[in-house]
């Protein structure tokens, strides 16, 4: 079985070739480059560039890309698995749907299911690693496929960001709402809903924001001492292994990861975003 996974998922590049995952890239331009994320750029360039004042702009995985691997696998006769970017943020989803069809129509025996995980960055990229686990440990297409699809229904992210101007830029909040959040140190609280980004709560100051979110995690989370739980940040490693202290303290999970926010998603969100995923049910 091959497994495959798109860079919105934000895990390191030494994930792909350790366990033998095939990656999509997402596309990132940056003023009159374009560089395909994790392989041609890295997210540490990305947030230099922002800083100094470049405005990143994204594009979705390649569709050739998507027929000429989908032709590899049907000639192959193995099956496939690709967890996907939500489809309420990415058109990568719909293009590998509609490249899947096409490439059917040549190839009608391709067995390869496509997720849409409805989630983003750390909160994709447990999915991803728990697949591969899975996978690792010999079982079948259909028992992953079933353990991925629930554990994607159950994925709780939690985030913020330092500045709304950069989910401002995307369409995800008002200009007004930016503009008055930076005036008044209002830091928002945001989670995924079916896919897409959700305001929950506006909370004056960073530190109380972080103390909301651990708040949180409590109420929604389950079992959270058997999870494997992820922090993702926009290039602030100090607030993130901040924020993995206090829920060891609390919480005591399995195993915390910490990733840098890839390129992709990075260019929506800015420096200085702190993400968190766990599970609000396990089994």
């Amino acid at each position: 079985m091959k497994l495959f996974a798109d860079s919105a998922c934000d895990l390191p590049k030494s994930f792909y070739a350790e366990h033998l995952v095939e990656l999509f890239p997402l596309r990132v331009h940056i003023g009159e480059q374009e560089y395909e994320d994790v392989i041609g750029i890295d997210s540490k360039q990305v947030y230099e560039e922002i800083r100094k004042g470049a405005h990143p702009k994204t594009s979705q995985a390649s569709p050739e890309n998507f027929l000429r691997v989908f032709e590899e696998l049907a000639k192959s006769g193995e099956e496939g698995l690709y967890v996907a970017f939500s489809s309420a943020l990415s058109g990568t989803y719909s293009t590998a749907v509609m490249m899947r069809e096409q490439v059917m129509e040549t190839y009608p025996d391709l067995k390869l299911t496509i997720i849409d995980s409805k989630c983003a960055s750390l909160g994709y990229g447990l999915l991803v690693q728990e697949a591969a686990r899975l996978k690792e440990q010999g079982l079948n297409l259909q028992t992953i496929e079933e353990k991925i699809r629930f554990q994607a229904e159950h994925m709780e992210h939690l985030f913020t960001v330092e500045d709304l101007d950069y989910l401002a830029q995307g369409g995800r909040v008002s200009k007004a709402s930016a503009f008055i959040g930076g005036l008044l140190n209002i830091k928002p609280l945001l989670h995924v809903e079916d896919g897409k980004l959700v305001p929950i709560e506006k909370i004056r100051g960073r530190k109380k924001v972080i103390k909301r979110m651990i708040e949180v995690m409590e109420e929604r989370g389950e079992r959270l001492d058997e999870q494997v739980v992820a922090i993702s940040h926009g290039d602030d490693e100090e607030t993130a292994l901040a924020l993995k202290q206090m829920i060891e303290e609390k919480f005591n999970p399995k195993s915390i990861e910490i990733y840098l926010i890839g390129s992709t998603i990075a260019a929506h969100t800015g420096p200085g975003t702190l993400a968190l995923f766990f599970l609000n049910k396990l089994d």
